[in-house]
């Protein structure tokens, strides 16, 4: 509790006191009386506005335990993988031949055979037909190695591309 935030009551109540004694309009004890319920009022009040400010600024520890702390989002880590998959895919040649194009031949090989009945390796011509030009010569069996190992992979929008077209199968 704040000594200062009391000193001001404190000098009316004590005021209120002495001109009570000087006129004599009660008797002593009454007045002594009086002066004691102001007081004593005052006290609680003060320190109702000091619990109040207490409970505002602190939350007791059940409050804190319900809430609970805040756990950042977190992607899932395959989630992360493919993205690192297709990041590294586009900006080198050789990791989109040896890691990135075989996972998206891995996954137009199960929705060609769970959608159309369809196996990429010995029904080519029907693979090709349903995938489009453009994705099947990204994701064709016999795509030969790249001619610069160190250039760039497939461009973003030819990944896009297919993985859209693999999705409308």
């Amino acid at each position: 509790m704040r000594a200062r935030a009391l000193a001001g009551p404190a000098a009316l109540a004590a005021v209120a006191l002495a001109v009570l004694l000087a006129l004599r309009p009660l008797s002593t004890s009454r007045a002594l009386a009086i002066w004691i319920v102001l007081v004593a009022a005052l006290a609680l009040a003060a320190l109702y506005r000091q619990g109040r400010a207490h409970a505002v600024a602190r939350t007791s520890r059940f409050e804190a335990a319900l809430r609970g702390s805040a756990v950042p989002a977190v992607q899932p880590p395959e989630l992360v993988r493919m993205e690192r998959e297709l990041e590294l895919g586009i900006a080198s040649a050789t990791h989109a031949h040896r890691r990135l194009l075989p996972l998206l031949r891995t996954a137009a090989e199960a929705r060609l055979a769970t959608r159309h009945g369809i196996e990429l390796d010995r029904r080519p011509d029907a693979a090709r037909a349903l995938l489009g030009e453009e994705v099947w010569d990204l994701l064709r069996p016999d795509r030969p190695a790249p001619a610069d190992r160190h250039g760039a992979g497939p461009s973003r929008e030819a990944i896009v591309a297919a993985i859209e077209r693999l999705e409308a199968l």
